[in-house]
């Protein structure tokens, strides 16, 4: 029992979209159809992308990035707007996870270092705002944007071109508000972080497999499987609770459009009013279950993409 609510607390999203897809199997019994629910390549690429950026994690591309950069900065504004935008940035190509995953304990650090402690909260919280925001602007970013330009046939130009408008407003907003940081001078000291020597043949392995996700984000390859066979555990820091979330949701919205009242019910608000019933169903079950469920009931991806 400890266990399940354990489970739970940890995994709340994953545990609650099982028992709905375990739930809406007593309506709709395990048949034939099942195997069309789950969408392989959308599984497929998420893993790949996990992995290759856990592999670049575990070589501290990243924060060596982030040291490199920071070493321009001379006050506090600057150090934050760089701690932020690097979470901005970043995040629209290595997601939103992984960007805060990296660079949250590394601005902890740089400001520790500093003595600026006081910052460290406001800057966290820009960061994951920052994150959220910028990997909004491309496929990639975050795994509600990969799945729904897998499914829409958008190209990439259009695909921005949605999102553009909504992302340079972000940077605004987030430059304005960085502005409320007390100005001041600072000194970085000397950076005794120690990473181990930098592996090339690996970094060049992840860079090649990075370049073959996107190229297969992109439609131009088909999707494939990034088995990182050279460094095992890579395994181990992929997130297999998004993977199962996604399989479990895909089982129930498959169900859900069987079910002809359900069926008709959601279709009819989803139709008439996409945008916002993404807006309010993210608030409410998040971004990934609400994308994957409003979308099996409406094909109008854009104002999906956008709510």
């Amino acid at each position: 029992m400890k266990a399940t609510i354990t489970f739970f607390k940890k995994e709340t999203v994953l545990a609650v979209s099982l028992v709905l897809a375990v739930i809406s199997c007593f309506f709709v019994p395990p048949d034939g159809e099942y195997a069309g629910y789950i969408d392989v390549r959308v599984i497929a690429l998420l893993f790949s992308l996990m992995a290759v950026m856990a592999g670049f994690r575990s070589l501290f591309v990243f924060r060596r990035i982030g040291g490199a950069l920071l070493k321009k900065t001379k006050t506090t504004l600057s150090l934050c707007a760089v701690l932020v935008y690097l979470c901005f940035f970043s995040s629209m190509l290595v997601t939103n996870d992984v960007a805060l995953i990296t660079f949250v304990p590394f601005a902890i650090e740089v400001l520790l270092m500093c003595g600026r402690k006081e910052l460290i909260l406001p800057v966290a919280v820009f960061q994951t705002i920052a994150a959220n925001l910028g990997s909004m602007l491309t496929p990639p970013g975050n795994p509600q944007n990969l799945f729904l330009y897998s499914i829409s046939g958008m190209t990439v130009s259009e695909f921005v071109a949605v999102m553009l408008p909504f992302s340079a407003l972000s940077f605004i907003m987030l430059a304005i508000s960085l502005l409320i940081i007390k100005r001041g001078k600072i000194e970085l000291p000397e950076n005794k972080a120690v990473y181990p020597a930098l592996n090339m043949k690996r970094l060049i392995m992840y860079i090649v497999l990075f370049v073959v996700c996107l190229l297969a984000v992109l439609h131009i390859i088909n999707y494939f499987i990034a088995l990182i066979a050279v460094d095992r555990r890579i395994f181990g820091r992929i997130d297999y609770g998004l993977l199962l979330t996604f399989v479990a949701l895909f089982v129930l919205v498959g169900n859900l459009a069987r079910i002809d009242a359900v069926y008709g019910f959601i279709y009819g608000i989803t139709t008439d009013h996409p945008f916002a019933i993404s807006v309010g169903a993210s608030q409410i079950i998040s971004n990934v279950p609400a994308a994957l469920l409003i979308s099996g009931f409406t094909d109008n991806y854009t104002e999906i993409l956008k709510g």
